[in-house]
């Protein structure tokens, strides 16, 4: 599972929202966190052919190599951040995310004005115009603040860890689910 979070702050609590769904992942998922958002060269139609940037093939490699991915990211000025949009824009050329299960958790914390929604309404859009496989019951909105994460830059809060442990295992069943159906 493909763990991409649309912030670049250091002490960012989207990323301490997936680093915490790394340590509460069933033992049979195997998660990475994506760790080149930053270098990602801006997105030009231009640009999407062969040869590709070597961090445009990465990621669409890894994209490719997940049984699924989930999202965690901020609501900057009304959308996504730009540069997780930018990376979705990169995904638009190639074919790894047809048919992948995804999902987000939205840690958006109680005192946003919009709670997020209208960044995950814009993913949500992008991510149906790529057709990837929106898992409904696994997206979640966990509201989350500096103050429930730990030094070691993973949620501390049980309730909080428990939710999100809920959302990797639907995820992750989903997968290997659509897993087995393709193989039979």
């Amino acid at each position: 599972m493909l763990l991409i979070s649309g912030s670049l702050r250091a002490g960012s609590v989207n990323a301490a929202v997936l680093k915490t769904a790394q340590q509460v992942a069933p033992s049979t998922v195997v998660t990475r966190l994506y760790q080149s958002l930053s270098e990602l060269p801006h997105f030009n139609p231009d640009d999407d052919r062969e040869p590709l940037n070597r961090v445009v093939a990465e990621l669409r490699a890894e994209i490719g190599r997940a049984d699924a991915i989930l999202f965690s990211t901020p609501e900057y000025a009304g959308a996504l951040p730009g540069s997780l949009k930018n990376l979705l824009d990169w995904s638009v050329g190639g074919v790894e995310m047809n048919g992948k299960p995804v999902a987000w958790i939205n840690a958006a914390s109680s005192a946003a004005v919009a709670g997020g929604e209208d960044a995950y309404a814009s993913l949500r859009r992008v991510l149906g115009y790529v057709g990837a496989h929106i898992v409904e019951p696994a997206c979640i909105r966990v509201p989350t603040s500096r103050q429930d994460v730990d030094a070691d830059g993973t949620i501390r809060t049980s309730n909080i860890r428990s939710k999100i442990a809920a959302s990797v295992a639907t995820l992750a069943n989903t997968a290997k689910e659509s897993f087995d159906e393709n193989r039979s």
